[in-house]
């Protein structure tokens, strides 16, 4: 079994446990906040749903391209920037998103906030030499 095997099967079952509590999972995801990001390949068109661990500012959802502190950017990534337009889910509700990459003193202030909140965002960032993106999803329905 390969690793992105493994993160695909780990994938499915957290998004089947988020959409059965609420908007809440466990194991290594527990006590978190998630949000279920839904993306589109930007080469294949395949309909995606990626979930991740947000900074939440109010009503502002923040998402982070870490993959773990890996050298490359996740693919979801490239698919949102590829496709800006989407939905996520965060707690109960589904909502449309547009996403928009943060760049300098922004991007920076964003990421410093959720690594003082989840810490091992801090250890991703040490363990890159890539800038780890950061895209807030910005709801369209209000």
């Amino acid at each position: 079994m390969t690793d992105t095997i493994d993160f695909d099967e780990m994938n499915r079952k957290v998004i089947a446990e988020f959409r059965a509590n609420g908007g809440k999972a466990g194991g290594i995801t527990e006590g978190m906040p998630l949000v279920l990001v839904h993306h589109v390949g930007a080469k294949t068109g395949t309909k995606r749903v990626a979930p991740l661990v947000p900074y939440v500012d109010g009503d502002r959802l923040f998402i982070f391209a870490s993959k773990g502190g890996s050298p490359e950017h996740p693919a979801w990534f490239h698919n949102l920037v590829a496709n800006p337009d989407t939905e996520a889910e965060f707690g109960t509700e589904r909502f449309p998103v547009v996403a928009r990459v943060l760049s300098g003193a922004e991007r920076d202030e964003v990421y410093a906030k959720q690594v003082a909140v989840q810490p091992q965002f801090g250890e991703y960032e040490r363990n890159t030499d890539r800038v780890i993106p950061v895209i807030e999803l910005r709801r369209t329905d209000r």
